[in-house]
């Protein structure tokens, strides 16, 4: 009998082992979402590279080797670092460097960002990839928590919203996107729902027709959002006072706090309310 706990505590103590040496030492980010949720879920120490917008974004890697641009990473300065674990967005801009480094045996773990389910599951498997399972499961269930409390906190009125990530050329959030759910979570309707694309080009013709009552402007520097949207005096959303400047950095970055994008955007939709 002791015989027989002695082996299954060498077994257990082997499986661990196993476990533990599965886990990567040297992660290479290509992602800025992606690299929010390594430092999210406590794995920055495990981060050896990130490509130039996270060393921008995020001050926890400042100082990290970068890889280049989000859509042109260099494949020789990331196979320098003698990464054992590589993780990007399924892009097309990606996908050829996926292919190569997979040709050289390098793990990749493609993670989606599109949709508010594709973060979820993606937080989900990069900390199971990751050993920070039990990390990356309370903080999906915490952003779950915050999409229920806010929908069902949400008023009968929900005013048509547009969402902008880039005035010149426009670019705004239409259907399908996380963005989208936090727009609707939010208490909104999205003006450009009838889009499929999640990120639409449309021109100021269209926006002008589609008649927002709130304009929320996520660009990043330029001229002030009221004054670029006061030029047109014939939306309801400057009519009406409705223009709204929201923090791009915070609210349109898919990853682990999506959470504070959409209590961001609950307040811009609630101005003098109660605090989301």
């Amino acid at each position: 009998m002791r015989a027989g706990r002695i082996g299954l505590l060498l077994l257990a103590l082997a499986l661990l082992a196993a476990a533990a040496a599965g886990v990567p030492r040297r992660v290479v980010s290509l992602n800025p979402s992606l690299t929010a949720t390594v430092l999210a879920l406590g794995a920055g120490g495990l981060l050896v590279g990130v490509d130039d917008w996270s060393a921008r974004q995020q001050p926890a890697v400042r100082g990290r080797p970068t890889v280049g641009g989000l859509f042109t990473p260099s494949l020789e300065a990331v196979v320098a670092l003698e990464p054992d674990l590589v993780v990007l967005v399924p892009s097309a801009q990606q996908r050829a460097l996926r292919d190569r480094l997979r040709a050289l045996g390098i793990e990749v773990l493609e993670l989606p960002n599109i949709t508010l389910d594709d973060l979820l599951v993606s937080i989900e498997r990069l900390g199971e990839r990751l050993g920070r399972g039990e990390a990356a499961a309370r903080r999906v269930e915490e952003i779950r928590r915050a999409f229920e409390r806010a929908a069902a906190a949400s008023g009968q009125s929900r005013p048509r919203a547009l969402l902008v990530i880039q005035r010149e050329p426009l670019y705004v959030v239409g259907a399908g996107s996380f963005l989208d759910a936090m727009l609707r979570a939010a208490g909104a309707r999205n003006a450009a729902a009838e889009f499929p694309d999640p990120y639409p080009r449309v021109d100021l013709e269209w926006a002008i027709a589609a008649q927002p009552e709130v304009i929320l402007d996520a660009t990043e520097g330029g001229e002030r959002a009221e004054r670029f949207w006061a030029r047109w005096p014939s939306l309801p959303a400057v009519a009406r006072g409705r223009v709204v400047a929201v923090p791009g950095d915070r609210v349109i970055l898919p990853g682990p706090n999506v959470d504070t994008g959409l209590s961001i955007l609950r307040a811009a939709l609630n101005p003098g309310g109660e605090s989301p």
